[in-house]
C-alpha cells in the first residue's frame, strides 16, 4: 500500500512538492485554507535551477508556451541610468546550465501546477487550514494526525508544511518562532505592453538601484504584460496581507527624481498593491519525526535574488527524494534537511545583503558596485560569478 503525505498549502511550493512526490509513488493530499486556489498578479524569475526541477515534473512545456524569455538581466543607476551589470541570459544561460531562465505570470505558473496536480490524481481540498498535528503509534508505524480549525481530522505518513512564511505547521513545530517586519515594503503591479512605448521597458530583467529604494520590470505572458516591483525602505509596517491595495500616486511620488524611464513606466502603471515584507532568522530545525517544512515556512528570505520560489521548488524535490528510499522517515526528512540547510541558508542571506547593495547603503555598497563594474567592463560573465552557484545548482541530479 502506497504511503501517504498531506501537504499544507496550496502555493506554488506546495503543488510543485505534491508532483514530485507523487511521481515516487505517494498518494498526495494538499490541505489549502483559501477558498480558491489563486496567486497575486504579479511575475516571477524562474531561473535554471527551478527549471531543472520542473522538467522533471514533466510542466516545462506548458510553462514554456506562456512565458517570457530575457535577454540579460541588467542593473542601472536610478538618476544617470549607468548600467554596473550586464549579464548574458538568453540562450547563452541555457547552454551553460542546461535549463533555461525565464519571466512568467505567478497564476500562470500556478495554474498549470494545479493542472498537472488534478491529472496526475493528487487530491486538493480547499477551505482547509491546519490547526495542530500529533504523532501516534499504530503498533511500529508512526504516523501524523492532522486537526483543522473545523474539527476535520486526517491521518498521514508524512505531513509537509508548504504553508508560507505564516506557517500554521511551523507553528506546531516550532511554538515559539517568530516574524520581523524586515524594514521594506514593496508595491506591485502589472500593465498591458500595448499601452507603453516599445522601447521604454527593454526585453531583460531590469533593476534599477537607488537610495533606500529600487525598482524591478520585466515582460510575462510572452511579452504582452510588463510586471513592476518597486521596493522601498519604511520604518514600520503592521499589515500582513499581500493584497493591501496601493495608492498609485504615492508610488509615483517615492521615485519622482528617478530616471525618466522609471518615472514614464510608473506613470502608465494605473493600479498596484502593496504588502509589506517580513522574515526571520534561518531556522536550525525544519523536520520533527515526521513532519517536514519547505520554502517561506522554513527559509523565508527578501526577493532580492528572485529566489524564494526557486528555493521550494528544490525544497519539495529533494524532500521526495529522501523519503521514497528505504531508510526510516524521519532520517530521510533529517537527510532532506542536512541536504538543503546550508544552500537556502546561503541564499537567504545573500538576499538580506543585496538589500544593502541596491539601497546604495553604506560604503560596502560602493565597494562592491565599483568592483561590479570593473568586472561587467572586463566580461559580463566574471560580473556574474557571485551568482553562478545558485543557477548552476542541478537538485534533480543529486
Amino acid at each position: 500500500m502506497a504511503k501517504s503525505v498531506i501537504v499544507a498549502g496550496g502555493g506554488i511550493g506546495g503543488l510543485s512538492t505534491a508532483l514530485a512526490l507523487r511521481q515516487k509513488g505517494f498518494e498526495v493530499l494538499v490541505l489549502e485554507q483559501s477558498d480558491a486556489l489563486s496567486e497575486v498578479g504579479a511575475g516571477i524569475q524562474l531561473s535554471p535551477n527551478a527549471m531543472h526541477v520542473l522538467i522533471k515534473l514533466g510542466v516545462s512545456d506548458a510553462l514554456v508556451s506562456m512565458a517570457f524569455f530575457p535577454e540579460y538581466a541588467t542593473m542601472r543607476h536610478y538618476l544617470s541610468g549607468h548600467e554596473y551589470l550586464r549579464m548574458p541570459l538568453g540562450k547563452r544561460i541555457e547552454q551553460k546550465y542546461n535549463a533555461p531562465y525565464l519571466h512568467i505570470h505567478r497564476a500562470d505558473l500556478h495554474r498549470v501546477l494545479y493542472r498537472a496536480a488534478l491529472k496526475q490524481g493528487i487530491t486538493i481540498t480547499l477551505k482547509a487550514q491546519v490547526k495542530r498535528y500529533r504523532h501516534t503509534q499504530y503498533g511500529s508505524t508512526t504516523k501524523v494526525q492532522v486537526e483543522l480549525h473545523d474539527g476535520r481530522q486526517f491521518t498521514c505518513d508524512v505531513l509537509v508544511g508548504a504553508d508560507g512564511i505564516r506557517s500554521a505547521v511551523k507553528k506546531c513545530l516550532l511554538p515559539h518562532s517568530s516574524l520581523n517586519f524586515t524594514g521594506h515594503v514593496a508595491w506591485r503591479g502589472t500593465l498591458k505592453s500595448k499601452n507603453v512605448p516599445v522601447d521604454l521597458v527593454q526585453p531583460d530583467a531590469n533593476l534599477w538601484i537607488g537610495p533606500s529604494a529600487h525598482l524591478v520590470s520585466y515582460y510575462v505572458r510572452g511579452g504582452d504584460e510588463i510586471n513592476i516591483i518597486a521596493v522601498q525602505e519604511r520604518k514600520e509596517w503592521n499589515d500582513e496581507r499581500w493584497n493591501v491595495p496601493g495608492d498609485v500616486t504615492e508610488l509615483r511620488r517615492a521615485f519622482e527624481k528617478w530616471h525618466p524611464q522609471v518615472t514614464e513606466l510608473l506613470g502608465h502603471l494605473e493600479k498596484c498593491f502593496l504588502w509589506g515584507l517580513f522574515g526571520s532568522d534561518p531556522l536550525d530545525k525544519w523536520v520533527d519525526n515526521h513532519v517536514a517544512l519547505i520554502g517561506d515556512a522554513c527559509h523565508p528570505m527578501l526577493p532580492f535574488v528572485a529566489q524564494g520560489a526557486a528555493m521550494a521548488i528544490e525544497d519539495g524535490f529533494c524532500l521526495a527524494k529522501w523519503v521514497s528510499t528505504e531508510i526510516d522517515i524521519h532520517q530521510g526528512l533529517a537527510l532532506y534537511q542536512a541536504e538543503r540547510f546550508e544552500r537556502a541558508t546561503r541564499v537567504q542571506k545573500m538576499a538580506k545583503s543585496n538589500a544593502d547593495l541596491y539601497h546604495l547603503n553604506g560604503m560596502s555598497a560602493k565597494i562592491k558596485l565599483k568592483a561590479l563594474n570593473i568586472l561587467n567592463a572586463l566580461s559580463p560573465s566574471l560580473a556574474s560569478l557571485p551568482i553562478a552557484f545558485i543557477y548552476a545548482h542541478n537538485v534533480t541530479l543529486d
